[in-house]
């Protein structure tokens, strides 16, 4: 069975096919609102064909999006190109996760579907770190209820805010600085967004050991993840795909007949 996966975020639409369950293929493409369902269409036909499926192979799709003003062209694109009305992640639709928060319908399809990810495949308690356009950590139980969450600014989105306030600072990668003893100014930005960063994940982990009574492990996703996992100890386990394995789980639990 191959499944296509969708997350629409903020800045990335990041697409998954899974088949029989097996990653065989992600890809990203920049979240755009003014995107018809027509080109969609045709990035999602050229991805498939890269990684050696045709549309006829796909048996169903399942999507999870924090941005309304794209679902409307994307989903048409999936209707008109694979004739397939997809599996939205929303009211109605069993996750396995039980939201015990104060607005549960204010936590976004995405932080749903990495919890349900961190829970089925790592188990609980732990604590998902998605680090994404946005930052957010987000509590899960031994018996699989998010109680709490943190969200705060993503790395990228902090540089940019840096970078587009002060004339004389450039645009940078987001990478690991080769030493903080910077001696010019890229080198110097880079050192501060990521170890200011790093520092503010760590502090934040710490406190949430702090304050809850129990042991978990932390897991990180998403797309800068990757820059901050093996320069801590703080985090157990790094998964990219941990959203997939999420949603590939309540798409099985609300599988159509």
């Amino acid at each position: 069975m191959l499944l296509v996966a969708v997350d629409i975020g903020n800045t990335n639409v990041v697409i998954g096919f899974l088949d029989d369950g097996h990653i065989a293929g992600t890809y990203r493409i920049t979240t755009k609102a003014n995107h018809t369902s027509d080109e969609y269409g045709l990035m999602i036909m050229q991805f498939l064909r890269l990684s050696g499926y045709a549309p006829g192979d796909v048996d169903d799709v399942i999507i999870t999006s924090v941005v309304p003003k794209v679902m409307h062209s994307f989903r048409a694109s999936i209707v008109k190109f694979l004739n397939i009305d997809p599996m939205i992640v929303g009211p109605g639709v069993k996750t396995g996760i039980n939201i015990r928060m104060d607005n549960p319908q204010n936590i976004g399809a995405d932080c749903i579907a990495d919890c349900a990810g961190a829970y089925y495949e790592y188990g609980g308690p732990i604590l998902v770190a998605d680090f994404g356009t946005a930052t957010t950590f987000n509590y899960v139980t031994a018996d699989a209820s998010v109680i709490c969450g943190l969200i705060t600014t993503g790395i990228r989105t902090g540089a940019a805010a840096l970078w587009d306030a002060t004339a004389q600072l450039p645009e940078v990668e987001i990478t690991r600085p080769a030493s903080i003893l910077a001696k010019s100014t890229k080198p110097a930005m880079q050192a501060g967004l990521y170890y200011n960063f790093l520092g503010g994940i760590e502090r934040t982990i710490t406190q949430f050991h702090r304050e809850i009574d129990e042991e978990f492990r932390v897991v990180a996703t998403g797309g800068l993840s990757r820059v901050f996992a093996d320069d801590t100890d703080m985090i157990d386990i790094y998964d990219p795909d941990l959203i997939f394995k999420g949603m590939l789980h309540i798409y099985e639990r609300n599988i159509r007949q």
